[in-house]
């Protein structure tokens, strides 16, 4: 049964860490060499605050709608 859910649990988890790192709880890859932060990192980060929500979103769906 819990192997049933796995997929769901996985894409859970990384939702949570995405979420995360876009709402600032976890610092990004970036933060670890200051100095050195990628533009395309920046960009690309403030995309989680959105996009965290949204898989936790699909995990929980899909993990309803599984057939059991």
């Amino acid at each position: 049964m819990v192997a049933d859910y796995i997929d769901e649990f996985i894409m859970f988890c990384a939702g949570l860490w995405m979420a995360g790192v876009g709402f600032g709880f976890f610092s990004d890859p970036s933060q670890a060499r200051p100095g050195q932060q990628q533009a395309w990192w920046t960009n690309f980060g403030t995309h989680f605050k959105w996009m965290g929500p949204l898989l936790i979103l699909i995990a929980i769906v899909l993990a309803i709608a599984a057939p059991s």
